[in-house]
């Protein structure tokens, strides 16, 4: 006799917000420094990423450029890349309001073949990976245009954070699989999630050694999962 099957769990219809550096959400984000996500200390950046002056960065999927404007005070050289033209004119609008040059390119994330190879110190990417169904062809394409032992410093949703619905009575009821890949929210928010397993992995087959993995504490009451994922990798071989 064959064992009964369980039947499938029903999808919870809800809105997903995840933290975003695009216009309009990304209004109110800080130019004096990089600002990787919620809850997160103010001196992260400059922890992960140390001096940037004289450096060439490269900040992915820079939304409204607050980022690239931050790191540009700071002295770096900055190239900012955003799949939406829209975003790139309001990120041009802030960086000749704060009279500091970056560099602003329009490319989807995966795709830097204009970018010469072993040319970046280092790459910044806050939240903007998650609208990508694909981080191994993301995380070649970086490993490719940094230089040896350059960093990666990037912020996706915490993978947690995409089975609860932050907004519901109950913020910590797990109302989606883990292993639902399916996208949630749409436009700015878009978020495909990925588990650690998958990011850690991903990142060593595109030969990166990662050193930190930070998942902070959220700030807000009641809410018991992690917001955000923080990871820094460094660029192995040539």
């Amino acid at each position: 006799m064959a064992e009964p099957q369980n039947p499938p769990r029903k999808k919870v219809e809800r809105s997903f917000h995840r933290y975003s550096t695009s216009f309009p959400g990304g209004l109110q984000r800080p130019i004096d420094r990089v600002e990787l996500g919620p809850d997160l200390p103010s001196n992260l950046d400059r922890r992960l990423l140390g001096d940037l002056s004289g450096k060439r960065v490269l900040e992915l999927g820079a939304g409204m450029a607050h980022g690239s404007v931050a790191m540009a005070k700071q002295g770096a050289k900055v190239i900012a890349v955003d799949p939406d033209i829209g975003q790139l004119d309001h990120a041009r609008e802030l960086c000749d309001a704060e009279e500091v040059v970056v560099e602003l390119k329009h490319s989807d994330l995966a795709d830097l073949a204009f970018l010469r190879e072993n040319s970046f110190d280092a790459v910044v990417s806050v939240f903007a990976m998650a609208a990508s169904p694909d981080l191994d062809r993301v995380f070649r394409q970086v490993h490719r245009i940094l230089r040896p032992e350059g960093p990666f410093v990037f912020s996706l949703p915490h993978p947690a954070a995409t089975l609860v619905d932050a907004l519901a009575e109950n913020p910590n009821e797990i109302v989606q699989s883990y292993f639902d890949t399916e996208p949630l929210g749409s436009g700015p928010t878009l978020t495909y999630p990925h588990p650690i397993t998958d990011v850690f992995t991903g990142l060593i087959r595109a030969n990166f050694r990662v050193d930190t993995l930070l998942e902070p504490t959220p700030s807000t009451d009641g809410v018991n999962v992690p917001q955000t994922l923080v990871v820094r990798g460094k660029k192995v071989g040539s």
